[in-house]
């Protein structure tokens, strides 16, 4: 667990754009921002660059500072903590969007066996083999990341026939009166505009949608 004192440097420097690229600051400057001196300052971004929190390059009157992926998920554990803590208590979340084909790997993916256990345990249901891709309107995009601040269930990563399947997580959803799952894979850089929906049926089927039909989704009590 980071010590409070290098996650204010850590938002300090992600302030200044630190997440985006190369920064470049002075222990004169991080101290200036956080009222502290520059030795302390220095031991400050030695920590966080030990920790692997960000990286730096030195020069002579300075450093180019970057905030690494780990750097971004500890701000953004940060975030949803907040956002948990001034969230209304109760609400429900409504995102709309368009039905857009995925490639298959849903089909592929729902049908191991490790994979459906995990998801009857976490949503209720044993999930159907396949994945409704839904693509947001971008009204919804703000709404889906509200919705990462709520509690997730990890589904876990294995590895079976030599090859191993990454970890996944998900969480409840509706789809008029039909209990379904919303789910993202563990990969990197998941499209903010896109969701996965799973259920216990065939939903396009069920639904009668197809390419290009609008749909709503409800996450929340």
């Amino acid at each position: 667990m980071i010590a409070a004192e290098d996650l204010q440097c850590l938002k300090a420097l992600a302030v200044r754009g630190g997440c985006h690229g190369p920064i470049f600051v002075s222990t004169q400057s991080i101290g200036e921002m956080l009222g502290i001196s520059q030795q302390t300052a220095s031991r400050r971004l030695k920590g966080l660059e030990t920790a692997g929190l960000i990286t730096r390059a030195l020069s002579a009157d300075g450093q180019h500072v970057t905030v690494t992926k780990s750097g971004e998920e500890v701000l953004r554990r940060e975030y949803q903590e907040y956002c948990r803590i001034f969230a209304e208590g109760g609400k429900s979340y409504q995102l709309s969007g368009a039905v857009v084909s995925g490639i298959g790997e849903g089909k592929y993916y729902m049908s191991l066996k490790p994979y459906k256990e995990q998801f009857a345990t976490a949503l209720g249901f044993e999930p159907y083999p396949g994945t409704l891709n839904i693509k947001l309107a971008p009204s919804s995009v703000t709404v889906r990341k509200k919705i990462d601040a709520l509690d997730w269930t990890r589904i876990k990563g294995f590895s079976t026939d030599g090859r191993t399947f990454g970890d996944a997580r998900c969480i409840p959803c509706r789809i008029g009166t039909i209990r379904c799952g919303i789910v993202v894979p563990g990969r990197t850089h998941y499209p903010d505009d896109l969701i996965e929906v799973i259920a216990p049926i065939a939903l396009r089927r069920k639904l009668g949608v197809e390419d290009n039909d609008s749909i709503n989704v409800e996450v929340g009590p």
